[in-house]
C-alpha cells in the first residue's frame, strides 16, 4: 500500500483500464485543472458574508492566519498598551512592547474521500465526482488567496499526501493524485475491506497539529469509536470544516421496483423490494449525515453539505453566502 500511494503521489500510478469517458461518472486532470476560473468567485479567508456557513453560531468563525513575534522594543507614544510586556517592564524598569506580525500564509489540507461508497450517483454526478470537483475549487481559491495548499486524497487501499505549499507545483500534485484516485474507481475494482475513516484523519492529525484549515469531503462512510475522538482534537486545534457529499436518491426510492444501475460500462440490476438491497441503496446515497451532524452539535465545526444531484459550484457559492453568479 505504500508503494502505490507513493507512486500516486507522483503522479504514475496507472489508471484502471476500464475508465468511463462520461464526467459524470469520472473526472479527470485537465477537467480540474478547468475549475480555476470557476473557484475564483469562492472564498475561505476568516471574513465571511453574513449568508456563510462559515459565519456566526457553532464556533465557525475561521481563526485566520494568526501571529507571529517579531520583537521587543521600547514603548513609544501612541502604542496599543495592550501590547506592553509587562514581566520585561518589571525587570528592566523601562515600558516594552511586544511587536507582533501577522502570518504571511495559513497552511490548509483538504482530505478528499475517492472509496468505492462514493463511486454512486442517480441524477447528476457521482459523489465521488462532486466531492472532486469541491476540493479542485477550493484548493485553487485557497492558493490564490495566499495560503499554503496540500491535501490527503484516499482511495480502497491507498493513501496520498501532499504537504501544504504556496507552490503551483503542489497543487498540481493534489490534483494528480485527485484524478488517479478518482480513475480507479469502476465496476469490476477488487471487493476489499476499504481504508477507514479513522485511518486518514489519523494522518491528517500528524500533518495538520494546529493552526491549520482542514476540508474533509467524504461521505463519512466506516466511522468507530476512535473516529469521535480525533475529529474533537483536530476541531479544538485547527479551523475543521465538514463537506459530506451525499445523493438526493435516498428519500426517493420507492419499493418493488427493480433498478438498473452502470457505470457507463457494466449493469447490474437491483430489486429494492429487498429489505438488505434497499438499505445499502440509502446507505451509499446518504452516507453518515446523522454522526456529522451531531459532530457539528458536540464540536461547534462548520458543515457545508453537497449534493452530487446539482451543480457543485452553486451550491459552494449557496453555503458560502454569495449568492448566484
Amino acid at each position: 500500500m505504500k508503494d502505490r500511494a507513493a507512486r500516486i503521489r507522483t503522479g504514475t500510478l496507472p489508471k484502471a483500464p476500464q475508465v468511463s469517458a462520461d464526467p459524470r461518472i469520472h473526472t479527470d486532470l485537465a477537467y480540474l485543472r478547468g475549475l480555476e476560473g470557476p473557484a475564483r468567485g469562492l472564498s475561505f479567508l476568516p471574513r465571511q458574508p453574513a449568508q456563510s456557513v462559515l459565519n456566526g453560531r457553532h464556533a465557525s468563525r475561521l481563526r485566520g492566519r494568526g501571529l507571529n513575534f517579531e520583537e521587543l522594543r521600547d514603548y513609544l507614544p501612541g502604542d496599543d498598551v495592550r501590547s506592553i510586556d509587562w514581566k520585561v517592564t518589571a525587570r528592566t524598569g523601562r515600558p516594552h512592547v511586544r511587536v507582533m506580525t501577522e502570518e504571511r500564509d495559513r497552511p490548509a489540507l483538504i482530505v478528499v474521500d475517492q472509496r468505492m461508497s462514493m463511486f454512486f450517483g442517480t441524477r447528476r454526478a457521482m459523489k465521488s465526482v462532486t466531492a472532486a470537483e469541491a476540493a479542485a475549487m477550493a484548493a485553487f481559491r485557497i492558493l490564490d488567496q495566499g495560503d499554503r495548499v496540500g491535501g490527503i486524497v484516499f482511495g480502497d487501499e491507498l493513501i496520498a499526501e501532499i504537504r501544504p505549499q504556496r507552490s503551483r507545483g503542489a497543487l498540481n500534485r493534489f490534483l494528480t493524485a485527485l484524478s488517479e484516485a478518482n480513475g480507479l474507481l469502476h465496476a469490476e475494482a477488487p471487493n476489499t475491506a476499504p481504508i477507514g475513516l479513522t485511518q486518514v484523519l489519523r494522518a491528517v492529525a500528524r500533518i495538520a497539529s494546529r493552526n491549520h484549515l482542514i476540508i474533509v469531503l467524504s461521505d463519512f462512510d466506516g466511522l468507530d469509536a476512535e473516529t469521535d475522538r480525533i475529529v474533537s482534537a483536530l476541531a479544538r486545534h485547527n479551523d475543521l470544516i465538514l463537506v459530506p457529499v451525499t445523493d438526493p436518491s435516498a428519500g426517493e426510492l420507492p419499493a418493488g421496483m427493480r433498478l438498473v444501475v452502470t457505470d457507463g460500462e457494466l449493469q447490474a440490476e437491483i430489486d429494492t423490494s429487498a429489505k438488505a438491497a434497499r438499505q445499502a441503496l440509502v446507505e451509499m446515497s446518504t452516507g453518515r449525515l446523522a454522526e456529522v451532524f451531531d459532530w457539528q452539535r458536540r464540536f461547534g465545526m462548520p458543515i457545508l453539505p453537497l449534493s452530487a444531484g446539482e451543480e457543485t459550484l452553486p451550491q459552494m457559492r449557496r453555503l458560502l453566502g454569495l449568492g448566484p453568479r
